[in-house]
């Protein structure tokens, strides 16, 4: 086979790196953890303050998924995916291929499960955000290390500044009494909107059909969803490159030479990310995330600086744990389910969906956030020996498997040869 040709080869097993699939079957665990409060409600309600009525056990539910949870697991997938950027460029290019035209063709598959999901499965994809971005990471592939960091720094550090900006702007119109009423009426008509769109969102989830409930998704993510591309973009490109960062570095193919590296993340991951979210949890549910404020801004401070430190010391704990003979060989349980992990994450959403959705056992706005965490914890223990199952007679999951087949223009070998 010539050197071109043995390029186009998907990854073997002998050269899949452990800790990573570890990583990645951990972070589907955060993802479900998270996103069960969007499956089993509208989106919109992310916007508003929390029901003060809520029992204490539910605000406690809803605490802990904004402390532990929100936006440190898909900040984790995001460093996996720049990191796999990486690793297949080294493979592809050391065998003598062409990097770029192959991983734009994983780019556009990858898109077209996106669309999938998002307009006919659940809004809250997250797919095609990566796709897209994937175009923009692809510039940086060759870029030194040091200018990896710079990027990540200031692309975290944007949109904390953009929020900064627009609270400063608004706050001062406030001060002016005829912008005041006219900033005052701007917002009551957006929340007015929000509030028409959160209502149709539960009427049409609980009781729509399956072609009511996909007009509703469609415009839930072409509504909401883009507006999580400002949102979430920013952080999302700069796991990217802190991930690309991560394999010129080889910091997961040599974890005992980087064990210094991951106490000083784990450290200083626990010192402020824990007190950025603890910031972040405590706030957020009693205010809208609609109308820029300064309590609001402490907020998104908190969490846009402890979020991604938070992550690293999860990122960091798990390494050290690998590093250690008995719990290097426990924490190998999640390796199957992040060999799968695209597979796992639509699998999640198609069972979520069928217990929430109107056309499955139609629960959509009768689950709390306790029972959520509760139902998160049964699915993920029923998709770990899932995956232990199918890793051990297949290659690849079903849906990684398509990807690949696709992506290199020829069915891949699926079974395992015993």
């Amino acid at each position: 086979m010539s050197a071109s040709n043995s390029s186009f080869s998907p990854v073997q097993q002998a050269e899949r790196i452990q800790i990573v699939d570890i990583l990645r079957g951990f972070a589907l665990f955060g993802i479900l953890f998270v996103n069960m409060m969007i499956f089993s409600r509208p989106i919109q309600v992310i916007l508003f303050p929390a029901d003060p009525a809520l029992p204490w056990f539910e605000r406690a539910a809803e605490w802990l998924i904004h402390f532990a949870g929100e936006s440190k697991f898909y900040a984790l997938f995001s460093l996996l995916f720049g990191l796999g950027l990486t690793l297949l460029m080294e493979r592809v290019e050391g065998r003598g291929g062409k990097f770029v035209p192959l991983y734009l063709r994983r780019l556009l598959v990858l898109l077209g499960f996106g669309l999938i999901h998002a307009f006919l499965i659940w809004m809250g994809d997250i797919l095609i955000l990566y796709a897209l971005l994937g175009l923009l990471l692809i510039l940086f592939r060759k870029a030194k290390t040091r200018t990896l960091l710079i990027w990540t720094v200031i692309l975290v550090a944007l949109p904390l500044l953009f929020n900064a900006a627009a609270t400063v702007l608004v706050e001062l119109g406030r001060s002016v009494p005829e912008s005041a009423q006219q900033i005052e009426a701007a917002f009551a008509e957006t929340i007015a909107a929000y509030q028409s769109d959160l209502a149709r969102a539960y009427r049409v989830y609980a009781n729509g059909n399956f072609a009511e409930i996909t007009e509703q998704r469609i415009y839930d993510y072409t509504s909401m969803g883009f507006t999580a591309y400002f949102v979430m973009g920013f952080n999302v490109m700069a796991m990217f490159l802190l991930g690309v960062y991560f394999g010129k570095r080889g910091i997961f193919r040599d974890l005992q030479a980087h064990r210094g590296l991951f106490r000083k993340c784990l450290a200083w991951g626990l010192t402020l990310g824990l007190g950025g979210n603890a910031i972040y949890a405590t706030l957020i549910p009693s205010m809208s995330r609609i109308e820029p404020s300064w309590p609001l801004l402490l907020a998104t401070v908190a969490q846009g600086i402890g979020a991604p430190l938070l992550m690293l010391a999860y990122v960091s704990a798990f390494c050290l744990l690998a590093l250690s003979p008995v719990w290097g060989k426990r924490i190998q349980v999640l390796a199957p389910v992040g060999q799968m992990a695209l597979t796992n994450y639509l699998t999640q959403s198609i069972v979520c969906t069928l217990i929430f959705y109107s056309y499955g056992l139609g629960l959509f706005g009768k689950m709390g956030a306790a029972q959520g965490i509760g139902l998160t914890i049964a699915i993920y223990l029923l998709q770990i020996p899932f995956s232990h199952w199918w890793m051990k007679h297949f290659k690849y999951g079903p849906v990684e498997w398509l990807w690949r087949s696709i992506t290199y223009g020829k069915p891949q070998p699926m079974r395992r040869l015993e």
